[in-house]
């Protein structure tokens, strides 16, 4: 009996121990398959937000492109409210206030239009140095104010940006993701700049210019937009900044 006991005794206790080892064994593949599961998906969600955060930054950078002219603008609203004329309105930088005849003239100047002259990002251009706006009157954009003669625009340019900030602003601004390309090379034009270099002052055309073109329209009425020169050329921001 006792020995029948033992033996019983003995089996069951092997029994218990063997289920115990056997829901162990469960538990850890579990814990394993749900430890791969957590694995993929916060992979899957870093891998997607990095595509997103690119975005996201073009996002951001092209909305700083867009907001900059809007201040100059504002700036050369008082000027010109103060009596000076457009043809008078210059752009020297800060660097170069000593070239000009007439301080009341520098939009960028604290006598004149006291706006503050801001570089873009480095990061949004394709030679990764800061970006130099240009500002001049030597284009005019379709059905924007008058045409013809007394019609060019006042535009600020930005020209060198990459293909993708300018993709995101035409996508942002109702132009498509597409870059439409200008119809002639126009960087003999918006690369002019409307200063005073202190030998050479800056003239005001007084003929019909040229307008900002891609020969399909894409741009009428478009007081800002991204373009691409003709024949392969920059990626160019735009914004008019006087309509005339």
């Amino acid at each position: 009996m006792r020995r029948y006991f033992k033996m019983y005794f003995c089996q069951k206790t092997g029994n218990k121990e063997s289920n115990e080892d056997g829901n162990v064994l469960f538990l850890i593949l579990i814990a394993v398959a749900l430890f791969a599961a957590l694995s993929y998906a916060v992979t899957s969600s870093t891998r997607s937000s990095g595509g997103n955060a690119s975005g996201e930054t073009d996002l951001i950078s092209s909305a700083q492109i867009t907001q900059y002219p809007a201040a100059v603008s504002t700036a050369i609203v008082r000027m010109i409210i103060t009596g000076t004329s457009i043809d008078e309105i210059r752009f020297n930088h800060p660097s170069e206030f000593d070239d000009l005849d007439v301080v009341d003239f520098g939009v960028f100047h604290p006598a004149g239009g006291s706006a503050t002259y801001i570089p873009a990002p480095a990061d949004i251009m394709v030679a990764s140095n800061a970006g130099q706006w240009v500002f001049n009157a030597e284009l005019e954009v379709p059905d924007i104010a008058l045409a013809g003669v007394d019609g060019n625009d006042i535009i600020a340019y930005l020209i060198g940006i990459k293909k993708s900030i300018c993709s995101k602003i035409n996508k942002e601004h109702g132009l498509g993701a597409g870059i439409p390309v200008l119809n002639a090379d126009r960087s003999g034009d918006y690369g002019d700049r409307m200063y005073d270099d202190g030998a050479t002052d800056y003239v005001m055309p007084i003929i019909d210019v040229p307008d900002i073109d891609d020969g399909a329209g894409s741009f009428d009425g478009q007081p800002f937009g991204c373009f691409q020169n003709a024949g392969g050329g920059d990626y160019v921001y735009y914004h008019v900044i006087v309509e005339r």
